[in-house]
């Protein structure tokens, strides 16, 4: 399966390495009718794609995260979190809240649920079309570590709700944010067009390279600081935790960038233009939601937000090779 290694494979490739047996399969990648829709939907955004080496195969995912990897550590992480939301019930610090820092967490921190939905929706993507099953495994990591945010944040927020007033547990309160809210809806627009970036490299590119890295700066780190500014050292904690995995995305990001461009240089000049294409959709999308930042009792000045999430973003791109 390997071919002529001369050494052991590890465990990490033995569970990993060539299970994708249905990419660049002749004639088709599935065995059936060659006409069929999902055939067609894999030869055109996933053979098709510009984002294409001779072999994906030699990916490696700098964590080199199994299944079994992946569940102990977050495991141990998640017993870190248990403990820390249990600290902070016990102290009753959601019922010491300033009231105007309740009603900016009502519009800044309860819609989270819905963009961090569609970050882990588009990160599924990435991984059901990937060619190569070192590549899905990050993808659909980097999925459940959504997952793990949206839980976290859901529960606090029925936290909030007990304590404050009851409607910031409801899904009305937060609907009426993401679907009606100014400030929201250059990123609902933005996430809304990634979903149909259908193109399994463009996904990617949109979604890693670009928007997630912007969310991710403005949620774990900026939201944290201004958590920390408003007095509400949970959710400060909280956010600290989530940027670690946001750095996990990240280094896995920038090594297959740098893995694909190794091989073909001229994909620098691909994954450029996708950048450039979802850059001030994204930039958009961190603007709208700035002006909230600047409504908190203790506020950040919404140019020092964007600043911050554009520096970001650039010295993440930095590390890419594009």
């Amino acid at each position: 399966m390997f071919g002529d290694v001369r050494r052991r494979p590890t465990p990490y490739e033995v569970v990993t390495g060539r299970f994708h047996y249905h990419f660049r399969r002749d004639p088709v990648p599935f065995e059936m009718d060659p006409e069929w829709t999902l055939n067609q939907w894999y030869l055109a955004h996933r053979e098709g794609s510009p984002l294409q080496v001779d072999d994906w195969e030699g990916f490696r995912d700098p964590a080199k995260l199994t299944y079994r990897d992946y569940v102990a550590l977050q495991h141990d992480r998640e017993i870190y979190l248990d403990a820390l939301v249990d600290r902070y019930e016990e102290n009753d610090s959601a019922t010491a809240l300033d009231p105007g820092w309740v009603d900016t967490l009502r519009t800044l921190f309860v819609p989270l649920r819905f963009p961090l939905h569609v970050l882990q929706m588009v990160g599924l993507y990435v991984g059901q079309m990937a060619p190569s099953s070192y590549i899905t495994n990050c993808a659909h990591f980097q999925a459940a570590d959504e997952m793990r945010r949206i839980q976290r944040i859901a529960y606090w927020t029925r936290v909030l709700a007990d304590a404050h007033a009851d409607d910031l547990a409801r899904t009305a309160t937060a609907r009426r944010a993401w679907e009606d809210g100014p400030a929201w809806q250059p990123l609902r627009q933005t996430l809304e067009h990634l979903l149909i970036a259908y193109d399994w490299g463009e996904a990617f590119a949109g979604l890693n390279l670009v928007v997630k890295p912007a969310v991710d700066t403005l949620v774990d780190e900026v939201f944290g600081q201004l958590a920390e500014a408003n007095g509400d050292r949970f959710l400060a904690e909280l956010c600290t935790e989530f940027a670690r995995d946001a750095r996990r995305s990240q280094d896995w990001t920038q090594a297959l960038t740098g893995y694909a461009i190794e091989r073909r240089p001229e994909l620098a000049g691909v994954l450029d233009d996708w950048v450039t294409k979802w850059r001030p959709h994204a930039d958009g999308g961190v603007d709208g939601l700035a002006a909230l930042f600047a409504t908190a009792p203790r506020p950040l000045a919404a140019d020092d937000v964007t600043a911050r999430v554009r520096e970001a973003q650039d010295e993440f791109l930095v590390g890419t090779s594009i």
